[in-house]
């Protein structure tokens, strides 16, 4: 179990770390180097649709990667996702810039952008699977937080990384914009190495292992999801939207309404992302853990509770132009988001059987990925400057109105039995 923890927190800090990182420099970087002659406005705009064209990708990526997760095994699945990752993510570190080849550098981004998010697709569900399908029943939502950690690690990681290149080269340095915001994409090659070697090394979880020995892997196993449990794709998406909207926004948009709106530097920002990130983590890891005692709706109802009243709040706090209060700010959204995402490795993949359960929980998890990752950092630029910074409360309210109801729809899992009956679902 401590190998496959292992393999499941590492796999998941590269993922969020990847994402995380082009967020940030998409945020505050991209608008000059690859936007150059749009203007401020346009030029956000229009990198926060670079970052947004991930999550157009992602629902193949789950489609592929889950049908193959389900046919082949989770283990193998979860190398390819990793290695088309370290691919794309290093090489955006070495695009050129506009000024450099013109708009050839705007479109190789987008491409490798797709690649991303298409590795992504799959990545999520399978190291969640991975824990899942390993855990003791009653210690699922224990070792399910692992996968959760990576987003707290990775943006401890992501902001450290930001830092130090701030530190030493000078966030307003022509150095910076021309070569130091690529070091992060560049240095994800040496985490990446420790991920790709920790999977190498351990085995096919043992239910999908049960399962390909009794000769029950479906042939289609989209085509029985859909058939079977379409409902649950539905609400367990439906479920995830509200700490989607809110993770993504604060990585993305939030970044460039702070740095150019309220004129805080790059370095201030950044150390309170890193701040978040340990937050995060220490929620997560006692919201998950919980959940194996008090179920795991309990804590995402409760989660989901806390983020709707923050919806109202963030924005003017954020407007006080006070840095105490941007910190409040940015940790209430943290805490939140994490106490209702801790128990989501454990019950997202329990609501599936095991015949689909990587294709079931692929789908589910990118679909909130496109409406409430996407969208929300693509249209803040434009609500901002249409209605106000309030539309942005109404929009994150919305979405975690969503969750709460599919939420509540949804069963508790706690306690599902991970095992394989001769119809090959989940008893």
């Amino acid at each position: 179990m401590r190998r496959v923890a292992a393999a499941c927190l590492v796999g998941s800090a590269i993922e969020y770390y990847d994402f995380l990182i082009y967020g940030t420099a998409a945020a505050l970087v991209f608008p000059t180097v690859f936007f150059p002659r749009l203007g401020s406005t346009l030029g956000t705009i229009a990198a926060m649709a670079t970052f947004a064209t991930a999550f157009l990708s992602r629902p193949l990526g789950a489609a592929v990667f889950g049908y193959f997760g389900d046919r082949l095994g989770r283990k193998k699945t979860l190398i390819a996702t990793l290695l088309i990752m370290a691919v794309s993510t290093v090489s955006v570190g070495l695009v050129p810039s506009t000024a450099a080849i013109g708009a050839a550098a705007p479109l190789i981004l987008i491409v490798l952008r797709l690649m991303q998010g298409f590795a992504v697709g799959g990545e999520w569900a399978g190291s969640a699977l991975l824990s899942a399908e390993y855990a003791p029943a009653g210690k699922r939502g224990r070792y399910g937080m692992f996968t959760l950690l990576g987003a707290g690690t990775a943006a401890v990681l992501s902001s450290l990384t930001f830092l130090g290149v701030n530190f030493s080269i000078g966030e307003k340095s022509a150095a910076f914009m021309q070569w130091g915001w690529r070091l992060p994409f560049l240095f994800s090659a040496g985490l990446i190495g420790i991920a790709l070697y920790v999977r190498l090394n351990i085995d096919e979880t043992p239910v999908f292992a049960e399962e390909k020995a009794r000769d029950l892997v479906p042939k289609a196993p989209l085509g029985e999801l859909w058939r079977l449990q379409r409902r649950e794709i539905l609400l367990a998406g439906g479920s995830l939207l509200g700490g989607f909207g809110f993770g993504y926004l604060g990585h993305t948009y939030l970044l460039i309404y702070a740095n150019s709106h309220l004129g805080y530097t790059r370095g201030f920002i950044w150390s309170v992302g890193a701040l978040t990130g340990l937050v995060s983590i220490a929620t997560v890891a006692a919201s998950a853990t919980l959940s194996d005692l008090v179920g795991r709706r309990r804590l995402m109802l409760l989660g989901w509770s806390l983020l709707l009243p923050w919806a109202f709040v963030v924005m003017p706090l954020l407007n006080t132009r006070n840095p105490a209060l941007y910190v409040v700010a940015v940790v209430g959204m943290a805490v939140g988001g994490a106490i209702g995402s801790g128990p989501t490795a454990a019950f997202i993949p329990e609501l599936f059987a095991t015949r689909y359960r990587y294709s079931g929980s692929a789908l589910a998890l990118n679909l909130a990925g496109v409406i409430g990752g996407a969208l929300p950092p693509l249209l803040a630029g434009t609500l901002v400057a249409t209605y106000g910074s309030w539309a942005i409360g109404v929009m994150l309210a919305v979405l975690v109105v969503a969750s709460l109801v599919c939420t509540y729809l949804l069963p508790e899992t706690n306690g599902t039995t991970l095992g394989v009956g001769r119809d090959g679902l989940a008893r």
